[in-house]
């Protein structure tokens, strides 16, 4: 795995670059992403270009051995061409315009803009696409950021329209697929759709699903203009774009599809604070971030990306800016936070930023040094990470036996018709990810219909629209299945099952989910140390209750190799569950201690150890060991290598 950093020359006196240049290398850093958001720099007005700065930083940067990771900078359009074409501006959900003064104030749907993007691409491109110190490319930065996939702007209105034009052919269609009949929400053309917001009540959850739909592809079509430039102009080079953590609004499986790598940016202290796990968690993991967080998303998009070939773009370094609160991390957190990428298989990992910066929004968040140029802690640990990777050399693949299924899909679904707080698709993957984490098994985060042979657990979280062909292939697999609450119980169009839920996986599990009920906090079904809580399915089955509360209202469900879990997969309850489902599929545990987490990967065993206190290796766990001891610093990485 190679170390890269995010650098910014436009920021700095050209009499700085040669020194930082050489100071990154001399830390082990061999990558240098560059020019995401420069195009004010780059094209300070229509049509007059000036490339001799970056020209400079290229040439300085690759002087030192460098590659450079260069971005398309349309993610930051500069003022004079919002004056030009302020309709390219999105709206909010209340019809706000999103006006210019920070970043990503553009709607993905506007043409003129689409336009434009492609100009600075191809220009770019042909200046810089042979260049033999461009190593990658990213398009854009961060799709999505501050809630920007969702514009309710003329421009998406239009756009929306010849969307469902050729999505259902006819209005009638249309009508017939979203129950129009209902509230007399009737359509005589397609251009009288408008978008879903500003409804006196709710819009059509199916028309809520199509503008999703719509949004994603946007994003999508947005991407591959660029990508299509870049192959065109430079061909040889990675071409990549770096996606956030926990960020559901546009289909991931899609773009990594279109990505020779897709990368994602990882702040574990600012997910932490900023998404919903516990106060409790909150506090013992304050300096470190949750034990599953970034490896969540490291095998969420290794399962989206091409091939399986993902980076880290933007790794944490020290305090962000951006959270409730935004805390240092302990010391050996940035150490950890990268083997740990390694040990998932990232090709890269890129700090974000070389040196903080003491102007405008991101002056709190740190860098790799400070703003007066001195040594920020982390660089420290960069340096020794360097080392340790050195010393590693290729980990090899890290193969997993149970894979969670888990589609962009069912995350809208759950977002537009929760019917409960806090049910959402996401994060029931995310606990029955963590459960498994807590068995010490590797995992892999797949798509519907991905390939299943590897495996001998497989689970379905929380899957609300499943496909018939994907039905077909659970029914031919012959390992443990767990499907989880709500699988099953809308058609593609957000309907009811005629068949009722599970709908087309009652081929895999016989019954019927003839209620389900959302619970409020308090409101709990007690069980032997897990209990029913938040969502409950209500079956018609002849499957055997497995797990029965006290009251005996049954959490799961078991017929020969499937489990239907009727609740939501809280901690507790999805712990238990899976407990079983690999005892059965005959899977090697490690109970894990809390706060610490394994990965094999090949020829290692990764440790890490998110705990504030040392804590031993279970005796489970055996091997040589390479880097670390048997007792784990607090924060600190023990890599055994595989007997």
């Amino acid at each position: 795995m190679r170390l890269g950093v995010c650098y910014y020359p436009e920021h700095w006196p050209r009499d700085l670059w040669d020194d930082d240049a050489r100071r990154m290398a001399d830390a082990g850093i061999t990558r240098v992403r560059i020019g995401e958001f420069a195009w004010s720099r780059l094209e300070p007005q229509p049509g007059q270009f000036d490339w001799q700065w970056l020209d400079d930083a290229i040439a300085v940067l690759a002087r030192h051995g460098h590659g450079i990771i260069l971005g398309t900078p349309t993610a930051t359009p500069p003022k004079w061409l919002v004056d030009r074409m302020p309709d390219m501006l999105a709206c909010d959900e209340g019809g706000a315009v999103r006006k210019f003064g920070s970043r990503r104030h553009y709607c993905f749907s506007h043409d003129g803009y689409r336009q434009e993007c492609a100009r600075i691409t191809m220009a770019m491109a042909q200046r810089y696409g042979h260049n033999p110190a461009i190593a990658a490319w990213q398009t854009d930065n961060e799709y999505g950021c501050h809630d920007t996939v969702l514009s309710y702007s003329d421009a998406a209105r239009e756009a929306f329209c010849i969307w469902l034009a050729a999505r259902y052919g006819t209005v009638a269609a249309l009508n017939a697929a979203w129950g129009n009949v209902f509230w007399s929400m009737e359509y005589a053309s397609f251009d009288e759709v408008d978008l879903p917001n500003l409804t006196v009540t709710e819009a059509n959850p199916a028309h809520w699903l199509a503008f999703r739909r719509f949004s994603s592809d946007q994003v999508l079509s947005f991407d591959r203009i660029q990508t299509d430039i870049l192959r065109e102009l430079s061909p040889g080079r990675d071409v990549v774009h770096n996606a956030m953590g926990f960020f559901t609004d546009y289909d991931h499986h899609a773009l990594g599809q279109q990505l020779d790598a897709l990368g994602w940016d990882s702040y574990p202290l600012g997910f932490l604070e900023m998404f919903p796990f516990s106060a409790a968690d909150k506090l013992a993991y304050a300096r470190q971030g949750q034990p599953d967080i970034a490896a969540f998303l490291h095998d969420l998009y290794r399962g989206c990306a091409r091939n399986g070939r993902w980076w880290v773009l933007e790794q944490q370094p020290g305090p962000v800016n951006w959270a409730r609160h935004n805390p240092a991390p302990l010391p050996g957190m940035v150490r950890l936070w990268t083997l740990e990428a390694m040990a998932h298989g990232a090709e890269l990992t890129s700090y974000f930023r070389w040196r903080q910066a003491p102007f405008a929004q991101e002056q709190m968040h740190a860098g790799l040094l400070r703003p007066d140029s001195a040594p920020a802690p982390a660089l420290a640990e960069v340096t020794q990470v360097s080392a340790d990777i050195a010393r590693l050399g290729p980990t090899g693949e890290g193969a997993a036996r149970v894979a969670i299924v888990f589609a962009y899909l069912s995350e809208w679904v759950t977002q537009t018709q929760p019917q409960g707080e806090g049910a959402s698709a996401l994060w029931a993957a995310f606990n029955c990810y963590r459960a498994a984490r807590k068995l010490g098994l590797n995992v892999d985060i797949i798509r519907p219909g991905a390939p299943l042979d590897a495996y001998g657990l497989v689970i379905l979280p929380c899957q609300p629209i499943v496909e018939d062909n994907f039905a077909r292939q659970l029914q031919g697999f012959t390992g443990q299945i767990i499907i989880g609450p709500r699988s099953g119980s809308k058609t593609d169009e957000f309907s009811i099952p005629d068949n009722l839920a599970p709908g087309p996986l009652q081929s895999v599990f016989s019954g019927v989910v003839t209620a389900s009920e959302s619970l409020r906090p308090g409101l709990v079904h007690q069980g032997q140390g897990w209990d029913i809580g938040l969502w409950l399915d209500h079956l018609d089955t002849q499957a055997t209750a497995e797990l029965v509360a006290d009251d005996g209202t049954a959490a799961c469900y078991r017929a020969e190799n499937i489990r239907y879990l009727a609740a939501w997969p809280k901690p507790a309850l999805i712990a238990e569950v899976m407990k079983r489902a690999a005892r059965d599929a005959g899977l090697e545990v490690v109970r894990m201690p809390k706060g610490m987490r394994m990965r094999q990967s090949g020829n290692y065993r990764f440790v890490f150890n998110y705990s504030a206190a040392a804590q031993p290796l279970p005796d489970a766990i055996s091997g040589e060991l390479v880097i670390g001891d048997r007792l784990v610093a607090p924060g600190g990485v023990a890599v055994l290598a595989a007997g």
